[in-house]
């Protein structure tokens, strides 16, 4: 069972936070074994069968988020203090689940939790990047600069995802018609046909075969269908949460054609403006190495940079350590960070090759939306032409036969 705790250390200072326990005194006797004085011990709810749809209904949208964020960091720039920016905002938002997270964010930087720590506790509504560029930030004291670079990252992946979306809306419209016309001529219209066909003596095309004998699997076993899909959703979803799934599917994302260059500009783009923001905020070039890994959102990328903090921690360039990955970290990049360290602006060269970089993904984003719709249309136009085929041939040689 899970308990959240309210509690004073010896110190005096509040924590708040949750514990795993058999029963409620056992919960109670690990708290008092850490020497915290209990204040507030409850049962934390248990999540029912039907809590994921509910969560998915009131789940805090990009736009929510990126208008809080906005807000956030011109608040911050008026150099109001933390917690009084956190209750203007919980004043100002509408969405319910946002504005709850934002009322126990400020109870526990109260309670003496950093930002970082308050706002990792709401993982289903800010990112792993976001919460990290939080807390490298606070090790700098530029919380102000990060959030407002979390504010233009958050609108522009909003404004990404908008384009992409309204770019999908028509295509998948017409893929989901095609899918519910051609499972109904195959399950219901072509079993009804064909013994004409068997009567006249019509030989019947391969197509035609395949596809009746799937409409009739169909109509007679859909539900282990959806049932086999489901189950294979639900496997596929829960492999890509482990370690090992989350590094297989990066592989494949950036050994992909077209999408792993896209994926690896992002990436090094994430990866230049971070180091560029800790570097200037007084960081060293290891640990901020270190704390980038985590806030570029790839396993790969964190291992490169962990690899690469090792090296350079034994003395080694930083222009030097990317090299060695040529195929993760473009020459551009490598060349651009040789001429930081050498002239003593590295901070400067990689805002350079950030910005560079974000332009490059603008531009590969906008050509792949323009070819999605006509690329879908023609797999759409395809795909009509060989179902229609498959029933106008066998009538064509019935009436030959005729």
């Amino acid at each position: 069972m899970k308990f959240t705790y309210k509690a004073r250390n010896k110190e005096g200072e509040l924590q708040v936070g949750t514990v795993e326990a058999a029963n409620r005194d056992t919960a109670v006797s690990t708290l008092t074994t850490h020497e915290l004085f209990i204040l507030k011990l409850e049962q934390a709810e248990t999540r029912r069968w039907y809590d994921f749809f509910l969560g998915f209904l009131n789940r805090v949208k990009t736009k929510d988020l990126m208008i809080f964020t906005r807000q956030f960091a011109t608040i911050l720039s008026a150099k109001i203090a933390l917690n009084d920016s956190l209750n203007t905002l919980h004043r100002q938002t509408r969405n319910s689940v946002l504005k709850d997270a934002i009322m126990e964010i400020s109870s526990d930087i109260d309670a003496g939790l950093s930002l970082s720590q308050s706002i990792e506790k709401h993982s289903d509504i800010f990112s792993a990047f976001y919460v990290n560029m939080v807390r490298a930030a606070e090790l700098t004291g530029r919380v102000e600069e990060a959030v407002n670079y979390l504010a233009d990252y958050v609108e522009k992946e909003a404004a990404l995802a908008a384009k992409i979306r309204n770019a999908l809306i028509y295509p998948a419209i017409m893929v989901a018609l095609f899918l519910v016309i051609a499972s109904f001529m195959a399950a219901v219209i072509l079993p009804k046909i064909e013994p004409i066909f068997v009567e006249a003596g019509v030989a019947l095309p391969t197509l035609t075969k395949i596809l009746i004998m799937g409409g009739k699997f169909l109509a007679e076993w859909w539900w282990m269908v959806v049932l086999a899909l489901a189950a294979l959703f639900i496997l596929i979803v829960d492999y890509l949460k482990t370690p090992e799934g989350k590094n297989t599917f990066d592989e494949i994302v950036l050994r992909a054609p077209v999408l792993g260059n896209l994926f690896k500009n992002v990436y090094v783009a994430r990866f230049a403006e971070s180091v560029s923001i800790l570097v200037k905020g007084g960081i060293s070039i290891p640990q901020a190495m270190e704390v980038t890994g985590y806030t570029i959102g790839s396993i790969i990328y964190r291992d490169l940079l962990h690899e690469a903090a090792e090296d350079i921690r034994r003395g080694e360039l930083l222009s030097n350590t990317l090299s060695k990955n040529e195929n993760y970290f473009p020459p551009l990049l490598v060349q651009m960070t040789a001429i930081g360290e050498s002239t003593g602006r590295l901070e400067d060269m990689l805002s350079r090759v950030s910005g560079f970089y974000n332009r490059e993904v603008d531009g590969v984003v906008g050509n792949l939306v323009e070819l999605i719709q006509p690329i879908l249309m023609i797999f759409i136009g395809l795909a009509v032409g060989t179902l229609f085929a498959s029933i106008l041939i066998p009538i064509f040689n019935l009436a030959q036969t005729i």
